[in-house]
């Protein structure tokens, strides 16, 4: 177990807004944070590094409790990209060789600039090198922003909604270059997803949240029709379309604004229709 959460609970002035959260992730795996928006999901992300301090309960790290490392030792362990990125006039390099700074000692090293280089090779962002980052678009800023939590060498990387800036072409090739990343190094990632259909296919297990708690977690067998409908409030179904596992709302609408019955056999398998 290279992350646990034992009993925490988290309150803005008197507004409670997790309770009684407990889970544990090891190396290697992808966890996915699901559930409606205000339900909580960057909060917990921030409880897990200390942005945020609960009111009570137990963060650990590496067995280490959270409180008992100081900043530093904080950010070699854990990597975070929240959803918005601040700008700067900086370039794309020195971004993110700033994700070394809990490595450097009294001047930067060859091999801290042989890491940066290698981030920006894995990602496929080497033309964004000389690039200002306030020059940016969301999504290449974001990308930046991610390869600049990598180099920190976490052994967990906390992701608040990673894709949300990216188009479709870009967020395929993000969450497979972080699928690599955490097959070739060990290490987990937590991240916050408002996509199901996202999270089925690239994540391992799965957190679903509702009403301060957590509701259901586990593999993707628990990621039911009925537990979607009690968390989200929307009627789905989950079928399979060419071997990837979908979450389809129950009703469409057609182009005329009339609701339409999607078809699906006596297995529950959905069908979808070429036009």
């Amino acid at each position: 177990m290279i992350l646990g959460v034992d009993e925490l609970k988290f309150m803005y002035r008197n507004k409670g807004i997790l309770d009684e959260i407990a889970f544990s992730i090891n190396e290697g795996e992808i966890v996915a944070i699901l559930g409606p928006n205000g339900v909580g999901k960057t909060t917990l992300l921030k409880c897990l590094n200390r942005i945020l301090v609960p009111k009570q309960g137990v963060v650990t790290v590496g067995g280490d409790t959270i409180t008992s490392l100081d900043l530093m030792e904080i950010a070699r362990r854990i990597g975070y990209v929240p959803q918005r990125v601040e700008t700067g006039r900086l370039t794309g390099f020195d971004a993110v060789l700033l994700g070394r700074r809990p490595h450097i000692g009294w001047d930067v090293t060859e091999k801290d600039l042989r890491i940066v280089e290698a981030a920006f090779r894995s990602f496929g962002i080497d033309r964004l090198r000389l690039h200002y980052i306030d020059e940016m678009s969301g999504g290449e800023l974001q990308m930046i922003a991610i390869a600049r939590a990598f180099v920190q060498e976490p052994k967990i990387l906390l992701l608040d909604e990673p894709t949300s800036a990216l188009d479709l072409k870009n967020q395929i090739e993000i969450l497979q270059r972080i699928n690599a990343i955490v097959a070739e190094h060990n290490i987990a990632v937590v991240m916050t997803v408002h996509d199901l259909n996202t999270a089925l296919r690239y994540a391992d297990r799965f957190i679903l949240l509702k009403d301060q708690y957590v509701h259901t977690c586990g593999d993707k067998s628990v990621v039911t029709a009925e537990v979607i409908e009690a968390v989200y409030g929307v009627p789905v179904m989950i079928g399979e379309l060419a071997g990837v596992t979908c979450v389809i709302p129950q009703c469409l609408c057609n182009g005329n604004g009339r609701k339409t019955k999607i078809p699906t056999d006596e297995e529950g398998t959905t069908y979808v229709r070429n036009s």
